[in-house]
């Protein structure tokens, strides 16, 4: 019976094994297939991530797949941030098993596969930092299980669907930086579960859901930079588990409850900066235990600030600034007392306010930990305290545009480290002790328009880091120091107008090589111009006016090329206009007046606009272009027979030529009817965008005046535009004809953008080539408006800005962070996702555009070239080999040909640039020690993190801050090495500056001003 019953076992078992393997192996097809098809769809591959990806290991050992203990399925689809570009495949949704899925930080675009609803099991959905675009399927909602949704960072648009509301165990929603319109659905205040939500970046608009105050679970919540109005509801401020809340740069209003903070215990990071809210900042901040960081910066708060915030224990960063806060009793400053006790806060930002009364002695026993004070423009009027020179580890001081007298302390020399100092626009007086020279990690002094007097220091030449100078309309004596002429670091500018200071202009200013303004106007100085002047090769702006200067123009001004104005007006000058001064080719303004100039004035570009030059005051000048109305030069006796003769010649020569010109007229104007019919239909033919003529583009960009010019470069002027028919606000980039090789440049960048399509390019909306209103030729590309400017301008304020932006704020760490990895998507599509590859050669901040969302957009391909697939030089212009210098790579030198690798030491150099604040043809390199070595110094196993952008104020940079810094400037060494051989590839960098983004999405300690 027994042998019976064991034979009947083996049959059953031998009977149902076909059918078990059967439907293993059909199961293993089914996953195997689809992750074929999902390859296949893979169109950039720069790792080779995907190299194991065939039959000779089974599918489970693939990169980046896992699959089930008990089941060969695949459970986990892992590859992120690895450059991988191309669609993604419907057949994803046969992954039925599949829980986990995550492409972040790729270049994937396309839409999101409606099929992805089949992946019943799916808890993870990991797509950001792509280009996906398109609407969020509807079906997603299917997946019941899913508990992160992170799809930020794509194109992604349309409104969110309702039934986003049935996603019970949903934990995480963050769907900022897409293009998401309409209302912020009240259903999702059903998402019971639900910890962080993003929403930040969009175009969301209405009211804010005073159904999220339903969500007991909610922690984390950004609804910032979007167009949502109305007042805030109160539910959400009795939410009590959130400990994180943004909605900064909204126009959200109300005003706050009084018992705020006692209704949010677990408050960390409160951010309302750039709203419309009002009233009295509530009495119950000072029992916020929790607060690390709080903005309400550009609202409209009133009233005081409450006296006692030394309750706040962890407070590390307090921005108030842009209100109208301050009592008419004045002493609004006592709050500052109680600070003394938060042993952690790094920054205070009260600027722009109302604040009346005296700067309290305490401010000097804040923690030392403090790195930034900025209280300018308001009220405050005393004397600066002595004790302020104890705090030693501030970086920033602002106390511009207030109402300060008495001198300035010689305690300041004690702020060894301070980079940003000042104070102009007050009362102060006295004089500027030696101890500024002790100051060594300055970089900007500005003490303009206040009553200082007596002698500047010669210790300032110790200030070896200055890079901006601004001490004009004082009261300074004697002469300049030559020490402050010695300071190559000198480039944004250096201003001593309007003060008193003598004698000569020291031979030692041709060591300012990199300095781009001089103003020493209103003064007494004399003697002759020096002729190192002409060494001061970057000088865009001179002003030398309202002294006694004798003497001639050096001949040596003639190599400073890149001169814009120049003012000698109010001298004593004497000799002829030197010729050259018509062919400088950047000349704008040039004021020669009331000096002792004669003889005949010379042609040329400047001199034939009455409106740039200026010649009043010069009684013995004469000729010169008719539109300056000078008396005719006189001839001498003995060259009047010779004139005689001349002008026969001349006559007789000139209707002959004339006869040949009309001949060669007829015959070139049959030819160019033909080019012109050709070419009014544009360069760029992805058309849909009507033509334009010329007369529509310069009724757009108000006749191209001059205040809507918004960037100039080699060839060609940018200019600000609306269009009539649609009212679009576009850019104009209008080629300069007369400039030799714009031409080339046209014609290259027209070839560059014919075909490339890509988030991080600057979109052309279509070009024109025709004819202007007096029948020169013309030629124009219109382009996407990009309305935050370009990164230079953020990177590098203009002079006498203390680093803000038009919100008050500056570019964050995050920021910074996703405009380098907007650029190296950008370059890794020219690099390897173009039919052609593309190489642009002339990547610097300024061909970086920024969009109303701080989103990168690459621009000027005028020196673009295309590679062939044998060799990286084959370009489509004749145009020389060309750049910036500082970010051109070095090989470029020795006449390397145009490669990927040359883009990649550019876009290193911008790395390093964007996170220390300094140019890379900065005062302080030269010779064999560059930015990058500066760089690489710091990270030495003994080195400090001394080298990052003091604008940021980090204070002590710890932990996983630390972490993500050290990892964006190797990026930035392995991109600029010399070695062409030792640079990483471009998708190599975008997969480290993924990561260290995702580190930095870990800690909230990375901004003056958290934007989310």
């Amino acid at each position: 019976m027994i042998l019976i019953l064991i034979e009947f076992l083996v049959l059953i078992t031998l009977y149902h094994i076909p059918a078990a393997n059967t439907a293993s192996l059909l199961a293993n097809e089914t996953d195997y297939r689809a992750l074929l098809a999902f390859k296949a769809r893979i169109t950039s591959d720069p790792f080779n991530a995907l190299s194991s990806w065939n039959d000779s290991v089974h599918f489970c050992s693939w990169k980046g797949v896992t699959c089930g203990s008990r089941h060969p399925r695949v459970t986990i689809l892992e590859l992120a941030s690895l450059g991988l570009a191309g669609s993604l495949s419907p057949q994803i949704g046969n992954l039925t098993f599949l829980q986990r899925l995550n492409l972040s930080g790729n270049a994937f675009d396309g839409a999101i596969p409606e099929e992805i609803s089949k992946l019943s099991r799916l808890q993870i959905i990991a797509l950001a930092n792509n280009s996906l675009v398109g609407k969020l399927p509807r079906n997603l909602t299917i997946c019941k299980n899913l508990l992160y949704i992170i799809l930020h960072g794509n194109n992604l648009e349309g409104q969110l669907p309702d039934t986003l509301s049935s996603l019970g165990k949903l934990i995480v929603l963050s769907l900022s930086t897409n293009g998401f319109t309409g209302s912020i659905p009240r259903s999702l205040g059903n998402l019971s579960s639900l910890n962080h939500l993003y929403l930040a970046r969009n175009y969301f608009e209405g009211s804010v859901p005073s159904e999220l105050g339903q969500l007991s679970n909610l922690a984390y919540i950004s609804l910032a930079t979007n167009n949502l109005s109305g007042p805030m509801p109160t539910s959400l401020y009795n939410s009590s588990s959130i400990i994180s809340f943004s909605i900064v740069v909204n126009n959200v209003s109300g005003s706050l409850p009084s018992d705020l903070f006692l209704t949010l215990p677990k408050l960390q990071g409160f951010y309302l900066g750039v709203n419309s809210f009002s009233g009295p900042l509530p009495a119950s901040i000072t029992n916020a235990s929790e607060l690390r960081m709080i903005d309400i910066s550009q609202n409209s708060f009133t009233g005081p600030i409450p006296v006692d915030l030394g309750g706040l224990k962890n407070l590390e960063v307090l921005n108030f600034g842009g209100n109208p806060l301050g009592t008419e009793e004045g002493d609004d400053l006592r709050f500052l007392a109680s600070l003394t006790n938060c042993t952690n806060l790094r920054i205070l930002w009260s600027q722009l306010n109302s604040f009346k009364g005296a700067l309290p002695d305490s401010v000097g026993n804040f923690s030392d930990t403090f790195t930034s004070l900025m209280l300018d423009r308001n009220f405050i009027s005393g004397a600066i305290p002595s004790g302020i020179g104890n705090l030693v580890n501030l970086e920033v001081l602002s106390l511009y545009s207030n109402k300060l007298v008495g001198s300035v302390p010689d305690s300041i020399g004690k702020l060894s480290k301070l980079k940003m100092f000042f104070m102009y626009q007050n009362n102060l007086s006295g004089t500027i002790q030696h101890t500024l020279g002790n100051m060594t990690s300055l970089i900007q002094l500005n003490l303009r328009e206040n009553m200082l007097e007596g002698a500047l220091p010669s210790s300032i030449g110790n200030c070896t880091q200055l890079d901006n100078v601004d001490l004009s309309q004082n009261r300074f004596i004697g002469p300049i120091p030559e020490e402050l002429f010695g300071l190559s670091s000198l480039s944004a500018g250096l201003r001593l107008a309007k003060n008193h200071f003598t004698g000569r202009l020291p031979s030692q200013v041709g060591n300012l090589i990199n300095l781009r303004e001089l103003d020493v106007s209103e003064n007494s100085m004399s003697a002759e111009l020096p002729s190192t002047l002409g060494t001061c090769q970057v000088l865009e702006l001179l002003v030398l006016r309202g002294n006694k200067f004798n003497g001639t123009i050096p001949s040596s001004l003639k190599n400073l090329r890149g001169l814009q104005v120049l003012d000698l007006s109010r001298n004593n000058l004497s000799g002829p206009i030197p010729g050259f001064l018509g062919d400088l080719p950047l000349i704008e303004n040039l004021n020669l007046s009331f000096n002792m100039f004669e003889g005949e004035v010379p042609n040329g570009r400047i001199f034939d606009n009455i409106s740039a030059v200026s010649l009043a005051g010069n009684s013995k000048l004469c000729g010169g272009p008719p539109v300056l109305q000078l008396s005719k030069c006189k001839i001498p006796r003995s060259r009047r027979r010779t004139w005689t003769t001349v002008v026969a010649v001349c006559v007789t020569t000139a209707i002959l030529l004339t006869l040949l010109n009309i001949i060669a007229f007829v015959l070139y104007r049959s030819k160019e009817s033909k080019a012109e019919a050709e070419s009014t239909t544009g360069f760029l033919h992805w058309d849909p965008h009507p033509k334009l003529s010329y007369m529509e583009i310069s009724e757009a960009t108000d006749g191209f005046s001059p205040s809507n010019i918004i960037g100039e470069g080699s060839f060609g002027v940018v200019y600000k535009g609306v269009l009539a028919s649609s009212e679009q606000v576009v850019a104009v980039k209008v080629l300069k004809p007369d400039i030799r090789g714009a031409d080339q440049s046209f014609l290259a960048e027209c070839e560059a953008l014919r075909n490339i399509r890509h988030r991080n390019l600057v979109k052309t909306i279509t070009s024109c080539s025709s004819t202007d209103s007096q029948g020169n030729h013309f030629k124009a590309l219109m382009l996407d408006y990009m309305p935050n400017g370009s990164l230079e301008k953020w990177l590098h304020p203009i002079p006498n800005d203390t680093g803000e932006n038009d919100n008050g704020t500056t570019l964050s760490i995050m920021q910074r962070l996703n405009i380098a990895i907007d650029m190296a998507s950008a370059l890794h599509y020219l690099h390897h996702q173009c039919q052609t590859p593309i190489v642009h050669c002339d990547l610097k901040p300024n061909n970086v555009l920024l969009d109303l969302d701080f989103s990168a957009h690459l621009s000027d391909f005028g020196l673009a070239k295309f590679l062939t697939a044998e060799k990286s030089g084959i370009t489509t212009s004749s145009i020389g080999l060309r750049g910036t210098i500082g970010y051109v790579a070095p090989e470029y030198g020795f006449g390397g040909e145009a490669s990927a690798l040359g883009d990649v030491y550019s876009f290193g150099i911008l790395l390093l640039e964007m996170f220390t604040g300094k140019r890379p043809t900065g005062p302080m390199f030269g010779g064999n020690f560059g930015l990058r070595e500066f760089v690489e110094q710091s990270l030495l196993p003994d080195g400090q993190m001394q080298v990052i952008d003091p604008m940021l104020c980090l204070g002590e940079v710890e932990g996983s801050l630390r972490e993500c810094l050290v990892s964006v400037l190797r990026v930035g060494l392995k991109c600029s090495n010399s070695s062409p051989k030792e640079r990483v590839d471009i998708g190599e960098a975008l997969q480290e500056l993924s990561k260290a983004r995702d580190v930095l999405d870990n800690t909230t300690r990375y901004s003056c001003v958290v934007t989310h």
